[in-house]
Formats: C-alpha cells, sequence, structure tokens
C-alpha cells in the first residue's frame, strides 16, 4: 500500500511551505542571478541577513494554451508569419513603462514580482553560487554552540546523575527530622523504667506497660526507611552559550590600476566569508578596511569597494598602516587579530621583499592567522614568490592560495581555514 503524506504546515505569511520551496526551487536561477546583484550592493556586515529580491513578470509567467488565427494556412516562416524583410514596425503603444517589460495595448505595465528571502534561504543561495556543499552550509548557516555546565541540584533524573553525597545528606536529615521526636520520648520511657525497677518488680503490670510503649516507639523508629524517593538528589545541567573572546578582522584590498571590477568582487566574497567564519566563533567581531595603491588608507565599508581611486602598487604601505592600527587600538593579549588580503600579486620589485620582511618579523607574532589571496588568471606575480618563503617558517599563522573565478572562492576558503591536529 502507498502512503502519501501532504505537509500543509503554514509558514508566518501564512503560504504553504511546500509551495515556498517549490517555488525557490523552479525559479532558482533567477533567484540567484537576484542575490548575486544584491550581493553587489550589500556590506559585508549585512550578509547575514535576509533580502528582499524582485524578480522579472516574464521569467515567472506560465505557459497557457490560447486559440490561433484560424483557417487553413499553408506558410513556411523563419520566425513568425507576420513580417517579412523589408517590412516596417509599428512603435510599440507608450506608458505603462514599470520595471516589468509586459504591456499591452491598453498602456498598463507589470511590475517585477517581489520575493523576500528569509536569512537561511540568503544563505544557501550565497554558499550554492560559490559551490558549498551541503554539511558544510549547514554548519556555517544554522549551527550555534552550547556548552552543559553544573546548576544545582534535581528532583528528577537518569540514575547515573544521582549525586550520592548530596542524596545521603537528605536522607540522614530526613530520618532525624521525623524520628527526632519518637527518640526524646523514647529517651523519657527509658528513665522512667530505670525508675520503676528500682521500686517495683520486672513482673509489674506498670513496668510491662512502660515496656510496651518502649517497645513501640523503637518499631516506628527502625520503620523508617533508610533512603526514600524523596531524598533523591540530581546532578543538574543546563545549556549555555559557549562563552567566546573578541576578534578584529584586517581587510586589505588592493585598489591599483591592474584590479578591475571583477577581481574586486571576488575579493569581496571571499571577505563575507571570512567575516561570516568569525562572527560564528566570536561574541564580538570588528573589521577594519584598509585599501591600497601606492598608499594605503583606513576606509569604511562603502569605500573599501566603491571608491574610485586608483594608482600603482605599493603593498607595504597597507602592512605598516595595519601594524600602526593594532599597536594603537588592538593589542594583542585582548583581541584576536586576523589579516586577509586581496591582491593580484603586482608590486614594484623593490617593495615585495620589504612585504614578506613585515610579514615575518612583526604582523604574524601579533596575529592567529594571516592568509594572502592572490586573485589572478596568469602566472603568480612577484608578492606570491615572496610570501612563498614564509609558508614553512610560519606554516600555523600564515597561509596563501590561489583564485582565478567566483567558483574557487569557497574551496580556497575551506583549505584556509579547516580544522588542522
Amino acid at each position: 500500500m502507498t502512503v502519501r503524506i501532504v505537509d500543509r504546515r503554514f509558514d508566518s505569511k501564512n503560504k504553504s511551505s511546500v509551495n515556498r520551496s517549490r517555488f525557490i526551487r523552479r525559479f532558482k536561477g533567477q533567484i540567484r542571478k537576484a542575490v548575486s546583484d544584491a550581493i553587489d550592493q550589500r556590506g559585508i556586515r549585512d550578509v547575514d541577513n535576509g533580502e528582499k529580491i524582485g524578480i522579472p513578470g516574464n521569467d515567472i509567467a506560465e505557459s497557457q494554451f490560447a486559440h490561433g488565427s484560424g483557417g487553413r494556412r499553408e506558410i513556411v516562416s523563419p520566425g513568425n508569419d507576420r513580417f517579412i524583410s523589408g517590412d516596417q514596425l509599428e512603435r510599440p503603444p507608450e506608458g505603462g513603462q514599470g520595471t516589468g517589460s509586459r504591456a499591452n495595448q491598453s498602456g498598463a505595465g507589470l511590475d517585477d514580482f517581489v520575493f523576500t528571502l528569509t536569512r537561511d534561504e540568503f544563505l544557501d543561495i550565497f554558499f550554492d553560487e560559490l559551490a558549498l556543499p551541503n554539511l558544510i552550509k549547514q554548519q556555517l548557516a544554522r549551527t550555534e554552540q552550547f556548552r552543559r555546565v553544573r546548576a544545582g541540584y534535581a528532583q528528577t533524573g537518569v540514575p547515573t546523575n544521582i549525586n550520592l553525597g548530596r542524596t545521603m545528606r537528605g536522607a540522614a536529615g530526613r530520618r532525624i527530622a521525623i524520628g527526632g521526636p519518637y527518640a526524646g520520648q523514647l529517651r523519657a520511657l527509658e528513665q522512667e523504667l530505670d525508675g520503676l525497677r528500682q521500686t517495683l518488680a520486672d513482673d509489674h503490670p506498670q513496668v510491662e506497660q512502660v515496656r510496651r510503649e518502649i517497645g513501640k516507639l523503637r518499631a516506628k523508629i527502625d520503620s523508617l526507611p533508610f533512603i526514600d524517593p524523596f531524598d533523591l538528589r540530581y546532578n543538574n545541567r543546563v545549556r549555555v552559550a559557549q562563552p567566546s573572546t573578541q576578534a578584529v578582522m584586517f581587510c586589505l584590498l588592493d585598489v591599483s590600476g591592474s584590479m578591475d571590477e571583477g577581481r574586486k568582487n571576488i575579493a569581496k566574497r571571499f571577505f563575507m566569508l571570512l567575516y561570516l567564519f568569525l562572527t560564528r566563533n566570536y561574541e564580538h567581531t570588528e573589521v577594519v578596511f584598509i585599501r591600497h595603491h601606492t598608499v594605503a588608507t583606513e576606509v569604511d565599508e562603502d569605500d573599501f569597494f566603491t571608491s574610485r581611486e586608483s594608482g600603482g602598487t605599493v603593498v607595504s604601505s597597507a602592512l605598516t598602516l595595519m601594524l600602526s592600527i593594532i599597536s594603537q587600538r588592538y593589542p594583542s593579549s585582548l583581541w584576536n587579530i586576523y589579516g586577509a588580503q586581496a591582491s593580484d600579486g603586482d608590486n614594484w620589485t623593490d617593495d615585495s621583499p620589504r612585504c614578506r620582511e613585515l610579514l615575518a618579523s612583526q604582523l604574524l607574532p601579533l596575529c592567529q592567522y594571516f592568509a594572502y589571496i592572490e586573485i589572478t588568471e596568469g602566472a603568480p606575480q612577484n608578492l606570491w614568490a615572496e610570501y612563498q618563503q614564509l609558508q614553512s617558517t610560519h606554516a600555523g599563522r600564515f597561509a596563501m592560495q590561489h583564485i582565478a573565478t567566483l567558483a574557487d572562492i569557497y574551496p580556497v576558503f575551506r583549505e584556509l581555514f579547516k580544522r588542522r591536529a
């Protein structure tokens, strides 16, 4: 027998969650393109939010059957049955110029279909464009780390969590509290029995009566259970968020004349992944943006990617500025310092050895990790050759990778930040 399960749960918008996921799968190409356009306008700190995107109305139009022109015709046409070479086309009707492209003869237009992606849906598509494996996608998008800590005792629990010391102390206190009055009466009767024995015979009725009362009291005391279920105490543990420390990420971007918009876009997406990674591991994360050509400057996020200033290339200026900012604002004893440098590797020949010396002697001892990304489709440049000398001496703190296309971003990121023994 075949069992069919239909999921008719409703989400917050009173729309079927099944229909929503089906819509995303069906128009994934259009949604991915809209997300790609949204990323170009989005900042690094905003990558962890949802997004409202617009999809052209023509892209989601449903195909329908319609009546033809009627009659019997025999034609051979390369693409239409209305025009031939040399015909003049009529001007389209004016009006109705919405953001969509469909307009009828009355001048009415159709705007884009606006669709709101949740935070997790946005991250799924963002990672999917970077060829992110599903397992890692779940870890980056939704995983929260907690730890269990002791929080007193509970009266219920599993046998493995029983606290014997606390249970025995509770049982002893209960027996003392309940049996205390009986013990006082027993001592009084024993004293009375000793007094009667001095004046009366052992078989005297009054002596026998006192003995019977003493026996009843001892039976009551002996009937008290050694451990009662009320006495059981279990170690109580609660889940609390994993405490984390603070981190600062330095983003160093080469904006010389050889870094075109495509390379800057690759660098931006790499920095987005890095920021998302740090915010999952550190409660307080700051980002410092440094852009450089021949001169390095600290800028805000907008200027970091959109400023048109350009020039030659002196990479050491960015490393020197980073070192100055660390000494002024981010002591290594209090901050976890990360650095990510994106460049096409084209640098003045006499400046590349200075960059290697700055990293080896001053920056790497202060940093938890420093990654160099060279964005180029051709052979490595002179800066790559200098940095290669640092991999053997600073293997735990320094790494470098090459990115050619958008598809290389996540594999490179995963290689740079994978768990190491």
